[in-house]
């Protein structure tokens, strides 16, 4: 079977000066440039958020022990039974954030063409279930079809310019609507109880881990130092951009905040509506990504790495069709983000490159590097067992597809705040008719 086939190609190397590489002259032949890899990485990290040292450590496990994917590393160090753990963890990661990402784009996009004026917003063309089959037949399955991660280059540079786009309008909004939207009480309270359910979320958002080696195997002459320059570059924008989403969106909204930060908004705002077509955009050229992920999984347990055109198109169509379909029947953001970051994320991040690098490595327990492996193992298994009680306990508030009360002058004065219903009222009317249009 296909673990048979996860010994290293070359090797194994000490030395992680740079000079040495973890892919074999006669693999992947396509490359591509520097800058190409680095937008792949923050189209990545931002489509599903910032990355953190263990991204580094995870290729240093992989110079340390002479392989070039996530998989054949945990198969040189833990075996058969941790080669075989890894797998389901690095497919249901990428395949279920291909379900939020479809979700994203239908609750997004719907509302983009019900906004189109004299359209029925019950037309079953502009439902979400009809824009989640078209952008899959006509965008997501196309792109997935290409065998090497590196013809996304371009397409990466897209999703990252309208990312800094979005970006641009949130910003805008919070200026101009948040003084608008009453506060929640106890709204500038640093951490609840239930702060360890958002530990899951930004695990979800912050990895980048299931799909690094590919991005590091499509570098013209990959290194360890290459490739630790190019993550620092990636961090640095997925950090600010982050970082701004995140600020924005919580000073304008604050507990209402919903798990898709376009919910929030209004649906005669004509501003978020071309942000929230740039943002379906985006996490449809997002979307090829992952099914790069899963597809590789499936090619080196099943396949032992290599699959034919025909066992390529097969498999890349079975694998969007059930995510396609899973998509259809979930509607709720939040719970998927928070599970799969708890119960795939939070060991693919902390847990796993850890243990290996503590297995590989043979510097002092005092080396930097061990010492942070120590602090982020115990941290990961914490959230991940926490993290998933809690969310199982403590679920998120859903309001898909529903406008939000303060949408509706009539339901304005609904909310806890200290002015008048006659005052909360001419304001919210004053902002659709200022701001909305």
């Amino acid at each position: 079977m296909g673990y048979q086939r996860q010994e290293p190609v070359i090797p194994p190397q000490r030395d992680l000066d740079g000079r040495e590489t973890l892919v074999s002259e006669h693999e992947y032949k396509e490359k591509t440039c520097q800058s190409a890899a680095l937008f792949n990485v923050v189209n990545s990290i931002i489509g599903s958020g910032i990355i953190d040292f263990s991204l580094v450590l995870l290729i240093k496990g992989g110079a340390l022990s002479g392989t070039d994917t996530y998989q054949s590393l945990v198969n040189k160090t833990f075996g058969f039974s941790g080669y075989l753990l890894l797998s389901v963890l690095q497919f249901l990661y990428p395949f279920i954030a291909m379900i939020s990402y479809n979700i994203i784009a239908g609750d997004t996009l719907s509302k983009v063409f019900q906004g189109i004026p004299g359209v029925d917003p019950e037309n079953v063309f502009i439902g979400r279930h009809f824009i989640i089959g078209l952008s899959t037949v006509t965008f997501t399955l196309p792109l997935s079809l290409y065998r090497n991660i590196a013809k996304l280059g371009k397409v990466s540079l897209i999703s990252t310019g309208l990312t800094t786009l979005i970006l641009g309008i949130v910003m805008a909004r919070a200026i101009s609507l948040g003084p608008h939207i009453p506060k929640t009480e106890d709204a500038w309270v640093f951490a609840k109880p239930n702060a360890i359910q958002a530990v899951g979320v930004m695990s979800f958002a912050f990895i980048c881990h299931h799909n690094s080696f590919l991005v590091y195997s499509s570098l013209e002459e990959p290194t360890v130092a290459k490739w630790s320059r190019l993550i620092h570059m990636s961090i640095v924008i997925s950090v600010f951009i982050c970082i701004f989403f995140a600020t924005c969106g919580y000073l304008t909204f604050t507990g209402f905040t919903q798990g898709d930060l376009f919910e929030n908004y209004c649906r005669n705002d004509d501003l978020v509506t071309f942000g929230r077509f740039c943002y379906g955009v985006t996490v449809i050229l997002t979307y090829p990504m992952e099914c790069f992920v899963t597809r590789e999984v499936i090619a080196n347990v099943f396949f032992g790495g290599n699959l034919s055109l025909v066992f390529h198109i097969v498999i890349t169509v079975m694998v969007i069709t059930v995510a396609t379909l899973v998509s259809l029947l979930i509607d709720c953001l939040g719970i998927v983000l928070e599970l799969n970051g708890v119960l795939c994320a939070t060991p693919l991040i902390f847990i796993i490159p850890s243990a290996c690098y503590l297995k590989l490595s043979e510097e002092p327990r005092t080396h930097s590097d061990k010492i942070m492996s120590c602090v982020m193992l115990p941290i990961g298994a914490v959230v991940m067992v926490f993290g998933f009680v809690m969310a199982i306990t403590n679920p998120q508030d859903c309001t898909h597809g529903q406008e939000m009360f303060y949408c509706f002058p009539d339901n304005f004065s609904l909310t806890n705040t200290s002015e008048s219903h006659v005052q909360q009222t001419t304001q919210l009317s004053t902002l659709n008719i200022s701001i909305f249009q």
